[in-house]
């Protein structure tokens, strides 16, 4: 622990004190938490981000979407509006967030996109105008209480798992390690391949350490996919790589990257849910120019590429070659077939009672 660790602790422990004294107020119902007869399934976590949020919500999509009607809301972090907005082809990040973006030009003609900072008032909203919707899946609202989820997946990250990090500020935890209680279902994201049984074993015993009863714990890898262009050139990835992010890490695909036998000349890397400029443009532009000789190609992620998609930037870096990044979960298929099992019978189930 480092030593400003310290001189944040007792920050720490007055945010400590507002968050469990709300979560106490829920669990004892003087705050009320409303369910919905429509199957509700959160996927969030402990920590502030950086966890795999968006590419679970598309894994339970790419695996869901062809058996059920479902929807996807979420809070639209990062959009410059307010309020409920469904995701129609007209819509921008700057209007629904950048994930909800990339999540509607991916899955558009399956589910229905929306995002509301109210879930509770959202979610009428959405069957209002998609009646024949089976399941809501909300994408970062394990701390939105006044719902009342039929299933909460939470995830934590191989790398920092929830039970070695520490509350805000000292940490990136947004409430105590002990919420985790609140998770159905707990899924360790960012995993190494070829995890052994030992690894799993011993993060079981430390989750379940924080545990009052036995929760199914499973574990998921990234997977990345092939290198897409950006702007629609006949050009292939060169094997020199300039890096452009603004996720919470970058590591884990400067890792994967190195692992098939390319080199990262240089990683810049913005803020998460970072918002492009002109400058920024500006700044790859230059980049680029300094690795050139060498043979080199820019890469950003699904999420950067969103953003980037905007015809005043792309302008900027027109002639230059930039490459996306797809990214998807990877799990052991009896670990994938147990907990999409779990899911198919909440909403199978929930639909039929709803039925009676």
């Amino acid at each position: 622990m480092r030593f400003v660790d310290f001189l944040m602790f007792p920050f720490a422990l007055i945010y400590d004190g507002v968050t469990a004294l709300r979560n106490r107020m829920f669990d004892v119902g003087l705050k009320k938490s409303q369910p919905f007869e429509v199957p509700t399934i959160v996927v969030g976590n402990l920590t502030v981000g950086g966890t795999g949020k968006t590419p679970f919500v598309e894994f339970l999509l790419n695996r869901l979407a062809g058996k059920f009607h479902l929807s996807v809301l979420s809070r639209g972090y990062g959009r410059k509006t307010n309020g409920y907005k469904l995701a129609t082809k007209d819509c921008s990040p700057a209007e629904i967030g950048d994930e909800p973006f990339q999540i509607y030009s991916k899955y558009k003609n399956k589910v229905c996109v929306a995002v509301g900072e109210e879930r509770i008032l959202a979610i009428p909203m959405i069957l209002a105008e998609n009646p024949e919707v089976e399941a809501i899946v909300l994408d970062d609202a394990f701390q939105h209480r006044y719902l009342l989820a039929d299933l909460n997946i939470m995830l934590t990250t191989y790398q920092k798992p929830f039970f070695s990090d520490y509350l805000l500020p000292m940490g990136r935890l947004r409430e105590g390690r002990v919420n985790v209680n609140r998770a159905d279902i707990i899924v360790v994201t960012k995993c190494p391949q070829n995890l052994s049984d030992r690894e799993k074993n011993d993060y079981k015993a430390k989750t379940s350490a924080y545990l009052n009863s036995a929760k199914p714990i499973y574990f998921a890898g990234l997977k990345y996919g092939e290198p897409y262009t950006l702007i629609k050139e006949d050009v292939t990835l060169r094997d020199n790589i300039i890096l452009v992010t603004g996720i919470v890490d970058p590591e884990p695909i400067r890792l994967a990257l190195e692992g098939k036998g390319k080199k990262v000349l240089e990683i810049l890397a913005f803020p998460d849910h970072h918002a492009y400029k002109r400058q920024d443009m500006e700044k790859i532009k230059e980049i680029y120019k300094n690795h050139s000789a060498k043979s080199v190609s820019i890469l950003t992620t699904e999420k950067d590429a969103v953003k980037l998609k905007d015809n005043k930037l792309l302008e900027m870096i027109k002639g230059i070659p930039v490459f996306v990044l797809p990214v998807e979960i990877e799990m052991t298929l009896n670990e994938e077939e147990q907990l999409l099992n779990k899911v198919e019978s909440l909403i199978i189930n929930k639909n039929a009672e709803s039925e009676i």
